[in-house]
């Protein structure tokens, strides 16, 4: 019996297609990653009995990255990211091993069906998969076609079972446009970010930003911002009048006239028309009209619409908006939620969708009716050749789905259900009216037909108080008239909302990408979102645009991506050469890095007049190891040491507090060291400031603390405070923090493992002897007196922390994990130590070691 591959984009996506084809009757068992599950069936395919396979991956199965050194940014000109630097493309998430994970699931397959996401990112994981797992395949005997491509917009059993008896093809060309972008934007965002961030960091100390990024649609988008700031700022308001009148219709009723002039701006000339209507004691009617009028009913819903929707209405931003709906969607609730399209094909299922929510507690009598009545076909919109419009595919409640999920569900629904729904239709009634010389208006609504605005009652026509029945030539005595004073108003900062308008209008991005963008550029610290999710430019992102239009305008306005865009849509429809495209494109825009590189110091001129340099930023904290002089501590994002005496500036782990650590210091290089905390339930480690962006040592690496340092004698190294390999990672050891009693703690000096032990302690040590059983350090632990566990009434106990049934009960037990043996951590600890005797390699297993002691160990890591 031959065998079926079949892969999915996600998880949960995987079990609802594979449930639904195997109509329930499958067996299901976790992958070697331990992230994605396999559903196996059997079942037909081609005419013959085959055995049905199901799995998925998580997103992109590989990533693009440049080759070796020109990872790093102190060793490359950034120039040379162009085009001399390599690409690769590498594993996506390393951790999840998806590649293998594959290979060993397609191994002897003979069949692959692809059922990834619909658009030109599910294009190019398709061919991702298809890399890893067509060399262990069965091979294909003479023109047997063996890869298919399933097609379909929502997860519905209907859907499904179409898509898999009308499978083709995945499309190569789709594929090359995200190659093009991703390459595109990896070789230009990176070389001018790498260019700015380190010679703007260099420079200033206050910028709060750990990168100074540039991205060929990031920076039109916070272009747009920074704009209607710009507009903002310049703006000067203007004082103008306008006469009002008012006209008694009865006792008790009077009605408020509107100036046909609407506005004058000089003072005197409104002073004239007020003193030329304000002694007139009746307002005489020019003209009536009552007309019937309608207000459309919405298009059916697009990507771009709902996260407009979303961040004006809900108050959602756009990422979480679209990564909400995508829950939906695996979920089966609604259809694809990445579609450019407002037009239902001519086939669609409008009444089958509609009938799902036949039953709601909230719309039942609408839909009802609706469906009693005949639906109307939705207005004709657009239609981009992708995916329907985002649909409601089965019913839900509040309870079912809850937050956010729901008042997103609610809003599709609601806006699906008024697709199908009649027009409102009103009636507008006018009255003109003459005071003198001057003529006023009034208008008022009366609704006729609700229609959609029942579903929509936030669409609803503004109830107004209704006019007077009159005819022309009939007069009302008047009430008043006077003259206001008024200022106009500067335009407000713009909401999400409003961007996204602007980045579809100017082709920035696409629907999936456009969330992206706007979260990139709050993320860096260009814009914050204020009340009414206004997005307002901090002075980082004001300075940068003032500087890109100041060196090339092209680089910040949208009109290069927009032609960028055009030209990637051409590879998708195999209109273009994908070489071609990618080559002009990054010629340009080497030419425009190398003149930006020139014109630097007209974007610095601006910077020096919002920032200030590192010498004058900080506070004094340790001492320099060069000069023996305080060096000034920056908090502010990249948090680093800045010695102004000798020029040198050095690099701090981030996201954690620093202070100085007991005025200790480095017996390499007399740098006062300092610690670094996350918190008082997560990690601390001293570090030496030169070390840390200097490694001492051959084995060491930038970026690594004392806690990772192989010196051999230095009592805040690894080799005096290490304890054992990590349970959880394989390269991690387990380190003391001697820094964290009485609350004692081990942490791993690699992953987030931390271990709190020996509460109220006096004073723990790691000591010189091993354990004979696992080979871990001995810990010396000394307690006072009147608050001692251990048995007898004793204040001091050696022993190992894994193997020792006394410490066990000492240790916070908070979840298992999975269990190997355990050693003493690194090279410097077991070398350093003068210990005479051989020792096994890292890693290698103790075959005198109980394994139920390794579970002792596994159980209290948090």
């Amino acid at each position: 019996m031959k065998t079926v591959l079949m892969v999915a984009e996600k998880p949960s996506l995987a079990q609802s297609i594979a449930k639904i084809l195997s109509r329930g009757n499958m067996s299901s068992h976790k992958g070697l990653n331990g992230a994605c599950s396999v559903h196996e069936y059997t079942g037909t395919f081609a005419g013959q009995p085959v055995h049905f396979k199901m799995t998925s991956v998580c997103g992109h199965v590989m990533t693009l990255d440049f080759l070796g050194k020109y990872n790093k940014w102190d060793k490359v000109d950034p120039a040379e990211l162009f085009s001399q630097a390599p690409t690769e493309k590498k594993e996506a998430n390393p951790k999840l091993t998806m590649v293998k994970f594959l290979q060993v699931e397609g191994r002897g397959c003979d069949y692959i069906v692809l059922w990834l996401d619909c658009d030109k990112e599910g294009e190019n994981i398709c061919f991702e998969v298809l890399d890893a797992v067509l060399p262990v395949m069965n091979k294909a005997h003479g023109s047997e076609k063996t890869i298919f491509r399933a097609r379909f917009s929502s997860i519905t059993d209907t859907d499904i079972c179409n898509a898999m008896s009308h499978l083709g093809e995945p499309d190569h060309n789709e594929a090359l446009s995200v190659d093009a972008r991703q390459e595109l934007d990896l070789r230009i965002g990176c070389a001018f970010t790498r260019f700015q961030t380190k010679y703007f960091q260099g420079k200033y100390g206050d910028l709060d930003s750990s990168l100074i990024s540039f991205g060929p649609c990031q920076t039109p988008t916070l272009g747009f911002c920074v704009e209607r700031h710009d507009k903002i700022q310049s703006f000067k308001p203007e004082t103008y009048w306008v006469l009002q009148a008012k006209v008694n219709t009865d006792k008790d009723k009077s009605l408020l006239l509107d100036w046909d002039r609407v506005r004058v701006f000089d003072r005197e000339i409104a002073q004239m028309f007020l003193n030329m209507t304000k002694l007139e004691k009746e307002a005489q009617v020019e003209a009536t009209s009552r007309k019937e009028k309608a207000k459309q009913r919405p298009l059916a819903l697009n990507t771009v619409e709902m996260l407009r929707v979303a961040s004006s209405s809900l108050g959602m931003g756009p990422q979480h908006a679209m990564q909400t709906a995508e829950r939906l969607y695996t979920q089966g609730y609604i259809s694809y939620p990445r579609t450019e399209t407002t037009h239902y094909p001519e086939n669609f299922d409008l009444k089958g969708s509609l009938r799902q929510q036949a039953n709601h507690p909230y719309w039942a009598d609408t839909v009802k009716r609706l469906l009693a009545d005949g639906i109307n076909r939705p207005r004709k919109g657009h239609d981009a050749g992708d995916h329907p419009p985002i649909t409601p595919m089965r019913s839900a409640t509040e309870a079912e789905l809850g937050g956010d999920a729901w008042r997103l569900y609610e809003y599709i629904t609601r806006h699906f259900i008024a697709t199908l729904s009649h027009d409102c239709r009103y009636l507008q009634s006018s009255i003109s009216f003459r005071i003198g010389p001057e003529l006023f208006s009034c208008s008022g609504k009366t609704i006729i037909s609700p229609g959609f605005t029942e579903i929509m009652p936030w669409q609803s026509v503004p109830l107004e108080e209704s006019l007077p029945t009159c005819q022309r030539g009939d007069t009302f005595p008047v009430g008043e008239v006077k003259m206001l004073e008024k200022q106009t108003n500067p335009p407000d900062y713009l909401t999400e909302a409003e961007l996204i308008t602007l980045m579809e209008k100017h082709g920035i991005g696409t629907d999936a990408s456009i969330p992206v963008h706007i979260n990139n550029i709050c993320q860096r610290n260009y814009v914050t979102v204020e009340t009414g999710r206004r997005l307002k430019p901090t002075n980082l992102g004001i300075v940068l645009v003032h500087g890109y239009y100041k060196i090339d305008a092209e680089l910040v306005l949208p009109t290069i991506r927009s032609a960028v865009e055009k030209q990637l849509n051409l590879i998708a429809q195999g209109k273009a050469d994908y070489r071609q495209v990618l080559g002009h494109t990054l010629d340009v825009f080497k030419r425009k890095f190398h003149y930006f590189v020139d014109s630097i110091a007209g974007m610095d001129e601006l910077m020096e007049v919002s920032f200030s340099p590192l010498a004058a930023t900080g506070k004094p904290l340790s001492r320099c190891g060069k000069c023996h002089r305080f060096m000034k501590y920056i908090q502010a994002k990249p948090s680093r040491l800045h010695c102004s005496h000798c020029d040198e500036t050095y690099t701090l782990p981030q996201n954690g507090t620093i202070k100085l650590y007991k005025e200790l210091r480095c017996p390499l290089d007399d740098f006062e060291l300092v610690l670094w905390s996350s918190g008082s339930r997560g990690k601390s480690y001293p570090l030496c400031p030169y070390c840390y962006n200097h490694p001492p040592f051959r084995d060491m690496k930038k970026g690594m603390g004392c806690n990772e340092c192989t010196h051999p004698s230095c009592q805040h190294s690894l080799s005096m405070l290490g304890i054992g390999q990590c349970v959880e990672c394989e390269s991690g050891v387990l380190v003391l923090d001697p820094t964290s009693g009485p609350k004692w703690k081990v942490a791993c000096n690699k992953c987030n493992v931390v271990a709190h032990c020996f509460e109220n302690a006096h004073r723990v040590r790691v000591a010189a002897d091993t354990c004979a059983i696992c080979e871990a350090a001995l810990l010396d632990v000394d307690f006072n007196k009147a608050k001692s566990p251990l048995p007898g009434d004793e204040t001091q106990h050696m022993g190992c922390v894994f193997c020792d049934p006394i410490f066990q009960e000492l240790v916070e037990l908070r979840h298992a994990a999975s269990c190997h043996p355990m050693h003493r951590g690194g090279p410097g600890r077991r070398q350093g130590r003068g210990r005479g005797r051989a020792r096994r390699p890292p890693g290698k297993p103790n075959p005198r070691r109980p394994k139920d002691k390794m579970s002792a160990l596994a159980a209290y890591f948090v």
